[in-house]
């Protein structure tokens, strides 16, 4: 794994201003022909937060406490992981006539959709901290260690994003399967409502969800002002580095395959 990771980094450096110039592409192009640009970054996940508040404070959260950052915790994360997946999973294709010119490292064209939806994702996460302020949350040093799940999402979006895009190569069908699929994922993710008012024999279910698994990191830290265990670790890095492995290894397998089907 650590060779893999040396040769991309090799491989980025090579290719640095390219790379830099397919960010800028992909960040100005999500915003083309808008009135309020990057506000959009920061305005949508908002409108989905109040209308989500709306909805469900009355059922889920009459009582309970810091129920806004409860919410915004689980949209935040959910939102960061469907914007770089979503845009991954396209990346091979809407650069396909790049592709078919110039000889390229393929995972140039994901990792910029993933650093486009990183920095809405950084953008967003300053107004979350700014409501975690008006909703009473006290901040402190263990707030640093958020930087640890944001991590271990970003390896695991970039790994997710090569499998679905190298699927979407072959398969074009995977497109509408994946948007049912994240349908599915949102409702499992606990976002709105408490995991532990089911069952003790079915709160452990929800760890074999990688997504649900970093939501609830957000939340240890932030809203209990604890610490996750080591093994609550180790899982986090396990999603990460379980995805990015495979996702690795099928671009390798199929590198050389992709322009035949693009």
């Amino acid at each position: 794994m650590n060779k893999i990771i040396d040769k991309w980094l090799n491989r980025m450096e090579e290719y640095r201003f390219l790379f830099s110039q397919l960010v800028k592409r992909d960040f100005s192009k999500k915003y083309k022909n808008t009135s309020l640009g990057m506000v959009w970054s920061v305005l949508s996940p908002l409108l989905t937060l109040l209308i989500m508040k709306i909805v469900f404070t009355n059922f889920f959260g009459r009582d309970a406490e810091y129920y806004t950052t409860y919410l915004f915790s689980g949209n935040l994360v959910m939102a960061y992981y469907k914007e770089a997946t979503k845009n991954g999973m396209s990346s091979l294709r809407t650069n396909a006539k790049i592709i078919e010119k110039i000889n390229l490292p393929k995972y140039l064209f994901l990792l910029s959709k993933n650093i486009s939806a990183l920095v809405n994702f950084v953008l967003t996460l300053v107004v979350y901290f700014i409501f975690c302020v008006f909703d009473g949350i006290t901040f402190g040093p263990w707030m640093l260690l958020l930087l640890y799940p944001i991590a271990c999402l970003t390896i695991m979006n970039i790994g997710i994003g090569m499998i679905l895009s190298a699927l979407y190569v072959f398969f074009k069908d995977i497109k509408y399967l994946y948007d049912v699929f994240l349908t599915l994922l949102t409702y499992l993710s606990a976002i709105f409502y408490y995991v532990d008012r089911f069952d003790a024999r079915y709160r452990d279910l929800f760890l074999l969800n990688p997504v649900y698994v970093m939501i609830k990191y957000f939340r240890t830290i932030v809203i209990d002002m604890k610490i996750p265990s080591l093994q609550y670790h180790g899982l986090c890095l396990f999603y990460a580095l379980f995805f990015f492995a495979i996702g690795g290894h099928m671009y390798k397998k199929y590198n050389k395959k992709f322009i035949y089907y693009l």
